[in-house]
């Protein structure tokens, strides 16, 4: 567990430092805090769908059994609810990040951009879970409608996860650049480093789309024993969505080797220490990975192990970002010359 700690704890001792009378670490150190936070919530939306809590409000939104504070007689009604109060958090922590992106970087800076993303996403990821319950898109729901809205949601909470962590690397970096004389950009890299990423980045979300549709068919059909499982996967007899499920497996194997040959030429290849430190973690949570999801079908998917698959998931997604926001150089403009003064007298966290 501990490849993936570093991603959190990065930023806090650049909390100290000052500039100005200022202490810019506190943004940094809030970025990452919401990116974890924003992980729980996930983690959380898991347990909805693997209970079957999803209907738990009924068809309503955002009031829960039309009410703002429901009657919790049911397990199913207070997971669904404080799935959607941890939600309705969220919202406004990021509001307060875009807000605190506006007050502390000047124009064009590359954290109010990712920070603008964040925003833009999390609005995105509300619609999305409004839809899935205004649409009756959740419980034993096995529509095609369904599979395609979780895809679009699994998408979009990446793009969230990705903008979040973006934010907060593009902050540890102006963090570094006020502690030294400046950072260094990495040289430029070829077309075909670029479509390297690229591949990289796609194939994580195939990835999670397949496991996606993986996780909903072994809610929805939960078999007694390993081979009942496979035997349901090969059936004609059976639902189509366990035909998909044997998708996965396959994808994850090919795309995860793909990520471990990404990892391994970062480290080989001259570059920037951070970009080795990054590679190293993405090599090490693909890894786990691996044992995770061999543990996880050999157990019939407990909740348990689902919701630890899909933590390592987020994680590897966040490194593989932040791989490539280093190796590629996707902050272009100088981290030490875009920062707004605060006015005298003026402490601005």
């Amino acid at each position: 567990m501990r490849s993936f700690l570093p991603l959190i704890v990065i930023p806090f001792p650049l909390m100290t430092q000052r500039s100005g009378g200022r202490r810019p670490g506190r943004f940094a150190a809030f970025a990452w805090m919401v990116l974890g936070y924003n992980i729980l919530v996930i983690l959380w939306g898991a347990v909805v769908r693997a209970t079957g809590s999803g209907a738990g409000c009924g068809e309503h939104w955002p009031l829960c059994q039309g009410l703002v504070i429901p009657h919790t007689q049911q397990i199913a009604t207070l997971i669904e609810f404080s799935h959607r109060a941890t939600s309705g958090i969220d919202a406004l922590l990021v509001v307060g990040l875009v807000w605190m992106a506006f007050r502390r970087y000047g124009s064009g800076h590359a954290v109010r951009r990712y920070a603008v993303a964040s925003g833009i996403f999390t609005v995105t990821e509300a619609l999305v879970g409004a839809a899935l319950v205004l649409f009756g898109w959740v419980g034993n729901n096995v529509s095609t409608g369904r599979v395609v809205i979780l895809s679009v949601h699994l998408v979009n909470t990446f793009m969230l996860l990705a903008s979040l962590a973006l934010t907060a690397w593009a902050a540890s970096r102006q963090l570094s650049a006020d502690s030294s004389a400046a950072v260094p950009h990495p040289a430029t890299p070829g077309k075909g480093v670029y479509i390297a990423y690229v591949v990289g980045i796609l194939g994580a979300i195939a990835i999670s789309i397949t496991g996606t549709i993986a996780a909903l068919a072994d809610t929805l059909y939960p078999a007694k024993s390993l081979a009942e499982a496979f035997q349901w996967d090969f059936s004609a007899a059976r639902a189509p969505i366990l035909h998909l499920r044997i998708i996965h497996p396959l994808v994850a194997v090919l795309v995860g080797g793909y990520l471990l040959v990404l990892a391994v030429i970062a480290l080989s290849s001259p570059g920037p220490v951070a970009v080795k430190r990054m590679a190293r973690r993405l090599a090490g949570l693909v890894l786990l990975q691996f044992c995770f999801g061999a543990v996880n079908i050999a157990l019939l998917t407990p909740v348990y192990m689902q919701l630890l698959h899909l933590l390592v998931a987020d994680l590897i997604w966040i490194s593989l970002i932040l791989l490539s926001a280093e190796s590629l150089g996707w902050q272009a403009e100088s981290v030490t010359s875009s920062v707004t003064p605060a006015p005298a007298g003026v402490s601005v966290a």
